[in-house]
């Protein structure tokens, strides 16, 4: 906005916020409390003056404070969804190609790791568990549409087209998207309680429709992320071992290990240790049953921010132990490493 320097933009936002949250006109006092501004009331008072006379605010009573016009909400409005739609485009150009990099590693990874250890190897992609919610951001598509986007930590995006019967106006749509943010910020899907969705609904009024389906698509955003994606190799290193050779056995071992959905069974039971991340099952202590003649030992990497996937071994009971957790642990680092660098 040409007409506006910094410090007009960071009061009139200031004044908007402070509206939105109170509903009570906003005074030079209550804004020169702001820490970032830094700014004595006087001055303030006179950069007011100025965003009255430009059309942004208005003083509903003689001595009272001010509050936005049409033309402030409109400001606010534009600047918030420029500000998100741009984040949003980056989080999820970030994340299609960091997907396929990842995708490209992981098989590399459990390649190397196959040929190390002499073994059958596995890894998933990293997934969210626990994951919170980062920010919420609706807005109008048309008359009768809202686009809602939620945002989970782990800049995992969920998009959603929200019907309307009418449309909403800036302050209605504003008001909203606060309600949303101050509410659901940070919390985990099993957080947000039926006492807190009632509240919401409550101070939502005639718009609390909006609000169940925003609340159903965070849902659906870590319910989406459950199908975990399984890379695998070594199979044929079972064979190596006699104990294993024998054909039923290998055959029911090689069918097991080339099912995803049994490997991710497993791999959502194996917690792993707290400290190491490590956790070992031994023959008849295997989730799978046609594994109960070998040993699993499952590491658990993160991503930060709930994001995790799981790395398996799987050989005879009489695997080398020590090798095999060194391994898990030296690959534990380097891929936090390798995941965790910033981009150049």
């Amino acid at each position: 906005m040409g007409e506006l320097g910094e410090r007009k933009e960071k009061i009139l936002k200031a004044i908007i916020q402070n509206y939105l949250e109170t509903g009570e006109p906003v005074g030079s006092r209550t804004i020169s409390k702001y820490s970032d501004l830094n700014l004595s009331s006087a001055t303030i008072r006179n950069e007011m003056s100025d965003l009255e006379e430009l059309g942004y605010i208005v003083q509903p009573h003689t001595s009272s404070g001010r509050i936005p016009s049409d033309k402030g909400y409109r400001f606010y409005v534009d600047q918030l969804i420029a500000s998100k739609d741009q984040e949003i485009t980056e989080i999820k150009d970030l994340m299609i190609e960091k997907t396929e990099k990842m995708e490209k590693m992981l098989k590399q990874v459990v390649k190397v790791l196959a040929n190390n250890t002499q073994y059958a190897t596995m890894i998933t992609a990293p997934s969210v568990q626990k994951n919170r919610v980062k920010f919420v951001q609706l807005s109008a598509v048309d008359d009768h549409q809202i686009l809602s986007v939620v945002v989970m930590e782990g800049n995992i995006v969920k998009n959603k087209i929200i019907p309307v019967d009418e449309p909403l106006d800036n302050e209605t749509m504003l008001k909203l998207n606060i309600l949303l943010n101050t509410n659901l910020n940070g919390l985990t899907v099993t957080e947000i309680n039926l006492g807190l969705i009632t509240r919401m609904k409550e101070q939502a009024g005639i718009h609390e429709d909006i609000i169940a389906q925003v609340l159903n698509t965070v849902a659906e955003t870590i319910k989406g992320d459950e199908e975990l994606e399984v890379y695998t190799s070594g199979a044929t290193n079972i064979f190596k071992y006699p104990e294993l050779s024998d054909s039923s056995k290998a055959s029911e071992l090689i069918s097991a290990f080339e099912d995803k959905q049994v490997l991710a069974d497993m791999i959502t039971e194996a917690a792993g240790d707290e400290e190491t991340g490590i956790q070992v099952y031994i023959g008849k202590e295997s989730p799978i049953q046609t594994m109960k003649d070998c040993s699993v030992v499952t590491a658990t990497y993160e991503l930060g921010e709930g994001v995790k996937g799981t790395i398996g071994i799987i050989g005879p009971k009489r695997m080398d132990y020590e090798k095999v957790v060194d391994n898990l642990k030296n690959l534990k680092v380097q891929l936090d490493k390798v995941m965790n660098q910033k981009e150049d």
